[in-house]
């Protein structure tokens, strides 16, 4: 046998390097579990910083009639003419069937997508052609607890047990049909990060929206998400369904606005107006610059257990007056499945109800341009508030720069003459809505729930 040239040698070594290259490209290793997942697709480059948000909730049983992945696909272009950049999808993973209501936030397996709504290669395809549209996708992910079914029940100890040895659901809850988990157990932790990391390679998504956060330590939360963050050229977009301050040092970005829904709820059953901004200042008293709180008029637990908003807040223009100063006076604004046609009813998610997406096509008009004003103008995101509200009315300003903007809403169900504050007086503005100039005087007359959204 002939002894190779130096020549085909020092080639056979260039072809082996870039082999390994391209292995290390295509795969990223698990520390903890041994585990390697395929990097699917190109991270998404264009993932918006946290001011810039706008978030929309899909209910995929509600979304479409086919309630799948496929239905969300075809209406991608209907999300991004809202002025979407995130795409938060409720759960997708198969749910369990013992003690089962068929709750999609009762897991049977964390690394599948359900038959219901389709398959890993539908939900590539989601985040390929959202990625394509400028839209990030996170997941809905339930870390706190299992199906009974799932196949990790067969470690009891990754579970809370009572007295006697028996698993038991969420303390505190009444949610029988989840087994509650056990931070204290090392394996499982690793499981669970695992699983996370998964979705992250495998489908391209681009964070999580993390269910009853509050649940779970946070020295969990921050062991994950450093783990997360270790994987090459990844950013995130990370939503934490709870209200603990420490879940941002945890390294979520938002958490949620609840004390602001609340309120708002309150302001429209008789009280001032004006408390909307104090709520507003005490739920931002203690969040650091680039963090956000999740603002909304609705979400899934709110349309199918509460109301929908077009009851919460008595009708169209109530819907929509309350929304403009959720919008408008700071977090990142949360838009739920129906919420822009007006759905009247209870919105369920342990089955299927599709939305009428041909009702009010005013509001969603409506909508629409109040979204485009929202992310078009940059001080609309992250202006210095100045409050002028009183006990009917809404009234902020908003400066940054040399720009400023100006919200008035009238949340009552009848008119109302605005006495303007003296800095108002005088002035004279643009109505973004329309283009039309506004010359104020000493007052404005407001009609049931009317609003302006005014720029200089």
């Amino acid at each position: 046998m002939k002894f190779l040239s130096r020549f085909s040698l020092i080639l056979i070594i260039l072809f082996f390097q870039v082999s390994c290259k391209e292995k290390e490209d295509d795969f990223v290793q698990d520390d903890d579990n041994n585990e390697s997942y395929t990097q699917y697709g190109i991270p998404f480059e264009d993932i918006p910083f946290v001011d810039d948000i706008v978030m929309y909730e899909v209910n995929l049983r509600a979304f479409s009639s086919s309630g799948d992945l496929q239905g969300v696909i075809n209406r991608l272009d209907q999300i991004k003419a809202l002025g979407v950049n995130v795409i938060w999808l409720m759960p997708i993973h198969p749910i369990g069937e013992v003690n089962s209501v068929n709750s999609p936030y009762s897991v049977k397996d964390y690394l599948a997508v359900s038959d219901e709504y389709g398959t890993l290669d539908d939900l590539r395809e989601l985040t390929d052609e959202a990625h394509a549209k400028g839209m990030a996708v996170i997941m809905d992910w339930i870390a706190n607890h299992t199906a009974w079914d799932n196949s990790w029940i067969s470690n009891p100890s990754w579970y809370t047990q009572d007295g006697s040895g028996n698993i038991v659901h969420p303390p505190g809850t009444n949610w029988l049909d989840v087994a509650d988990l056990d931070y204290s157990n090392s394996d499982m932790r690793a499981a669970m990060i695992d699983a996370m990391k998964y979705w992250v390679l495998e489908a391209n998504i681009d964070g999580y929206r993390c269910d009853y956060a509050d649940g779970v330590p946070v020295n969990f939360w921050t062991q994950v998400i450093d783990t997360l963050n270790s994987i090459p050229n990844r950013k995130y977009v990370l939503l934490a369904e709870g209200s603990r301050y420490n879940h941002f040092t945890a390294g979520f970005d938002l958490i949620y606005g609840w004390g602001f829904y609340s309120k708002m709820k309150e302001v429209f059953n008789g009280q001032a107006a004006s408390t909307l901004f104090t709520t507003h200042e005490e739920e931002y008293s203690n969040v650091s610059v680039g963090k956000h709180r999740l603002r909304f008029t609705t979400n899934h637990d709110e349309s199918a257990w509460d109301s929908t908003p077009m009851v919460l807040f008595n009708g169209k223009e109530g819907a929509l007056a309350a929304s403009v100063v959720t919008i408008f006076m700071g977090g990142v604004p949360l838009l739920y499945t129906g919420q822009e046609v007006g759905r009247v009813s209870n919105v369920p998610f342990f089955s299927n109800s599709p939305i009428n997406w041909s009702e009010n096509p005013d509001m969603l008009i409506e909508y629409q341009n109040i979204m485009n004003v929202y992310t078009q103008f940059e001080v609309a995101r992250k202006g210095t508030n100045t409050e002028f509200s009183n006990a009917d009315i809404v009234c902020f300003k908003k400066n940054l720069s040399n720009d400023e903007f100006l919200v008035i809403v009238n949340l009552r169900n009848n008119s109302n003459n605005f006495v303007l504050p003296a800095d108002l007086q005088n002035t004279n503005w643009i109505n973004t809505l329309s283009d039309n100039e506004l010359n104020f005087g000493t007052s404005i007359q407001l009609t049931n729930y009317q609003y302006y959204i005014l720029r200089n």
